[in-house]
């Protein structure tokens, strides 16, 4: 997810609403996505990758990397919360579900309608997610834990992103134009809805 400071919301039934919802609406994003065939973002790439290479389903891949890399937790010394249990089990199965329902798009003007969707429903899932306050994904506290470790933000995410991208590429995931819009948009539109529909404190 794109890196932005979003204020958490008060009461536990508003944050497990914005949680669950943002987690939904990633997952729709992520279906969309991949469904375009235009390129997936970084990590989704390297998901499809290992689904291309062992015939589980991305959202398998989805939940059982999160849960691989909590382990690289360990000496980070990050702490999950109930955000982060959430995102590696529900985050695969609300991606699974959208792209069984989602039907494969016949013309390229329908493949770019979806990756443009996609990435206005990640950035937006990610203000929802990020303002429930209730832990960072298992992606994320990587890059945070490499963070206090006196890696820049940029660094940090850019040797994660690339290196996952890579592999996933490698593997026979989808990487195009895709890839490089999501890289490119992700972050400017996260911030615009962080400062459009700020969460009440």
């Amino acid at each position: 997810m794109s890196e932005v400071s979003v204020p958490s919301v008060g009461s536990l039934p508003s944050r497990l609403v914005r949680l669950y919802g943002g987690l939904a609406l990633y997952g729709i994003g992520i279906g969309l996505q991949v469904e375009s065939g235009l390129g997936n973002d970084p990590w989704d790439a390297f998901h499809q990758g290992l689904a291309v290479r062992t015939g589980l389903s991305i959202g398998t891949w989805i939940i059982l990397v999160g849960a691989l890399v909590m382990v690289l937790w360990i000496p980070l010394r990050q702490k999950p919360g109930i955000g982060t249990i959430s995102n590696i089990v529900f985050l695969g199965l609300f991606a699974d579900a959208a792209m069984y329902v989602l039907p494969t798009p016949s013309h390229w003007a329908v493949a770019w309608v979806y990756l443009l969707t996609a990435i206005v429903a990640v950035a937006l899932a990610t203000v929802l997610y990020i303002g429930a306050g209730m832990g960072p994904g298992p992606r994320d506290g990587v890059m945070t834990g490499l963070i206090r470790l006196g890696l820049s933000v940029r660094l940090s995410r850019f040797l994660i992103e690339i290196t996952v991208v890579a592999v996933g590429w490698l593997l026979g995931g989808t990487v195009g134009i895709g890839t490089l819009l999501f890289a490119v948009a992700i972050g400017p539109i996260t911030q615009l809805f962080a400062r459009r529909f700020p969460l009440p404190s």
